[in-house]
């Protein structure tokens, strides 16, 4: 390239471009030319599949009938790993008498399974950060994989009904596990660009476990071998472990995704590691903080309303299918009001979910009839049951393509910590004050969970496919 004596007043010989004896710049119109040529030699930097860099947008049009079945057998997979994620917090509640009994432990005591379980779900939610950017979902060490396994270990522990002690330290392990899981299955889902929301939804339907293993759990709570429940969890554990590794393999995330041809999410450019961006995100402890309230109000209706019902409201030994009745609300909610979220909006439809599943809690709190509370119970789990897939779509808009996957596993792991903190609260608080306390602590965390969700930053679609 060719550029003038900037002796004879010519431009820059580094810049061809010339500077009059005023303030303004002028651009030859050849030099014009030759930056503009040069400038369609540096390719965009937009993500795959956009549109934008040179390849169609991403259709379910485009996938072969190979590909789809492959798509469906990949979240039928996910579907399976949520199902077990439900049965497990479904398990707790209908046992909790009986495992007061055999270990002959108050509430406070009876309460360490929540606080073991809180530490499995925090270490693995950390954990799940850290290692994400490293091994992720796939490669040398699947971290989904590593999940299922350490469910099965927990479980076998659980069923052998070792002294408290080891039995505790097996929800801890169990909690790792599902953390583990949680995060890479959401943070899978959500990068899928063929209806994520409907499938999220559907992906926590699923967790109609929750719903299932009452019933289970409260048969066997009444049978002479109580933690035999816990080989029924360990089935469904191994065969989840099995379908992972068929299904899934030791490929990473883009890999799985370019079997049912769709490109890879968009790839991190900052030179900071994916740890310190994550938490260097204040949404995504915005979103962490509801989502563990949100949990723990959750967990604590299904785990502590049987216990609630038999000693406030004379309920008898089949309380337990009160607490189905919650999960099966929540499994209904999340696939019944698909449309209402649609309609009136994710972020405004929460809301409006909140206001009336806090009115309901008041009618259980506040209505001395055992039928009423149980009609209740059900209806605030079809109420709560959207909330959790509308948090994890909304965080899929907000938060950056390349960062979504560890901080969908921040999110969610830290949110299952709620699973046991609120419970062991609960539990702590009935220690003094009588289980009666369980329901102005529920209005009030509900009411709190309400109030974060305000400060939710409301911005545009993170992606367009």
């Amino acid at each position: 390239m060719q550029f003038a004596d900037p002796a004879e007043g010519g431009a820059n010989p580094r810049h061809p471009i010339g500077r009059s004896s005023g303030d303004d710049i002028r651009i030859s119109k050849d030099a014009k030319d030759r930056i503009e040529v040069e400038l369609e030699d540096i390719p965009p930097k937009v993500p795959p599949g956009s549109g934008f860099d040179g390849t169609p947008p991403f259709s379910s049009k485009s996938q072969t009938k190979a590909q789809r079945l492959r798509a469906h057998i990949q979240f039928a997979t996910l579907c399976w790993t949520m199902y077990l994620a439900g049965w497990n917090d479904g398990t707790t509640g209908p046992l909790l008498p009986r495992i007061q009994k055999v270990y002959n432990v108050n509430f406070a005591v009876v309460s360490l399974i929540f606080v073991f379980a809180c530490t499995g779900f925090l270490t693995g939610a950390f954990s799940n950060v850290v290692l994400n950017g490293r091994y992720g979902f796939g490669k040398n060490y699947d971290l989904i994989l590593l999940g299922s396994i350490l469910q099965v270990i927990g479980y076998s522990i659980e069923a052998a009904a070792l002294p408290f002690p080891a039995f505790v330290l097996g929800y801890a392990i169990n909690g790792i596990g599902m953390a583990l899981q949680d995060a890479q299955a959401n943070g899978f889902v959500v990068s899928i660009k063929d209806n994520a929301e409907a499938k999220m939804g559907l992906l926590h339907a699923v967790c109609a476990g929750a719903l299932s293993s009452p019933i289970v759990a409260t048969q066997f709570a009444q049978l002479p071998h109580w933690s035999f429940h816990y080989l029924v969890s360990l089935a469904v554990a191994a065969i989840n472990a099995v379908l992972l590794i068929v299904v899934f393999g030791l490929k990473d995330q883009d890999e799985c995704l370019a079997q049912i041809g769709q490109p890879g999410v968009e790839q991190n450019t900052s030179e900071h590691s994916h740890f310190r961006q994550i938490f260097g995100l204040k949404d995504v402890h915005l979103f962490a903080v509801f989502v563990l309230v949100y949990v723990g109000v959750e967990v604590t209706i299904g785990g502590w309303i049987v216990t609630y019902i038999i000693d406030v409201r004379g309920g008898g030994s089949s309380s337990g299918y009160i607490s189905s009745g919650f999960f099966g609300g929540l499994m209904t909610g999340r696939v019944a009001l698909l449309w209402v979220n649609r309609k009136v909006g994710e972020r405004r439809a929460l809301f409006i979910y909140s206001v009336l599943a806090i009115g309901l809690e008041l009618v259980v709190w506040l209505v001395p009839s055992l039928i009423g509370s149980a009609v209740s119970v059900s209806i605030i789990g079809i109420l709560l049951g959207p909330m959790y897939p509308i948090t994890m779509n909304h965080a899929g808009r907000v938060l950056p393509a390349w960062l979504l996957t560890g901080s969908i596993g921040w999110i969610a792991g830290f949110g299952q910590a709620g699973s046991a903190l609120l419970p062991l609260m609960t539990g702590a608080i009935a220690s003094s004050s009588g289980i009666g306390a369980l329901q102005p602590l529920l209005v009030a965390m509900m009411t709190f969970m309400t109030f974060l969700w305000v400060f939710v930053p409301n911005k545009g679609p993170r992606r367009a496919d």
